[in-house]
């Protein structure tokens, strides 16, 4: 008979907390002590109480790190998580995979235009020397629902114009109407006020259709909407679509992209 222990055997079975049957049974022994102790320590004698001090210290040290990273990493968003609020009648929604999940490089600094973060988002800018970072970032907060964030640190900046651009999925412009209005929602913080340009950029046959619109940061959240039907969108003829953030004025600040979420719905008969 093999000496291995037969794990079809549900004394040898694993809980959610790894433990086996007997461990369980143990920790339940383990448990039952130590109430006893808590119950007598106001008559144990000096030097029991002395041991069963030390030895609960020590025990103490271990639950302590663990209640401490448990919470701290339980708090988190859940890493791939793709939940946020969006219109009732959206028909597609997306976030983007460096708001979503690690990344292999999370940061590079000196960071040269046209650099990409990821697969999905690529710095641009014409800065002759860039003092500029780039870092994925873990939310921590109790309010994320992203499980990261990019933070964007401008120092010197000799350059005319620096944008953050989104490849959208092909997803996105799968059955994309001139009747949609296309949604970005953002949680945004910066050390002081800053300007931010949102355009989005729609590729069908040898034309760029470009819609504009200001971003307005109301503590810290903004919401734009690209209305295409004011656009000349060839709905027959549509092959990609990306996103430009324009930055203006970025010299030293720090901007924090907490969330970056993108949605579309039909917009109601008339």
């Amino acid at each position: 008979m093999s000496k291995n222990k037969d794990r079809s055997d549900p004394k040898n079975a694993l809980d959610a907390d790894g433990l086996s049957l007997f461990d369980r049974l143990a920790h339940r022994r383990v448990l039952r002590r130590w109430a006893r102790f808590a119950e007598h320590a106001d008559t144990a004698p000096l030097h029991r109480l002395r041991a069963q001090r030390a030895r609960a210290r020590v025990l103490k040290i271990h639950l302590d790190k663990l209640i401490h990273v448990a919470e701290s990493r339980l708090a988190l968003p859940m890493i791939g998580s793709s939940a946020f609020q969006k219109p009732h009648d959206a028909d597609w929604s997306w976030r983007p995979e460096l708001w979503r999940g690690p990344l292999a490089t999370p940061g590079m600094s000196s960071v040269a235009s046209k650099s990409m973060l990821g697969d999905e988002v690529t710095l641009f800018h014409d800065c002759a020397l860039s003092e500029l970072t780039l870092r994925q970032m873990r939310n921590r907060r109790e309010e994320d629902l992203a499980p990261f964030g990019l933070r964007m640190d401008v120092f010197n900046f000799d350059g005319s114009f620096l944008s953050l651009v989104v490849d959208l999925p092909e997803s996105a412009t799968t059955g994309l109407q001139k009747r949609h209005l296309v949604r970005l929602d953002l949680i945004v913080e910066m050390e002081k006020p800053l300007e931010i340009f949102a355009r989005l950029n729609i590729k069908n046959g040898p034309n760029t259709e470009q819609l504009v619109r200001e971003i307005e940061v109301v503590d810290k959240h903004a919401t734009v909407e690209f209305d295409l039907a004011y656009s000349h969108l060839n709905e027959k003829r549509i092959e990609r679509a990306w996103l430009d953030l324009i930055f203006e004025g970025p010299e030293m600040n720090q901007v924090v992209l907490r969330d970056v979420t993108f949605s579309r719905r039909p917009r109601a008969e008339l």
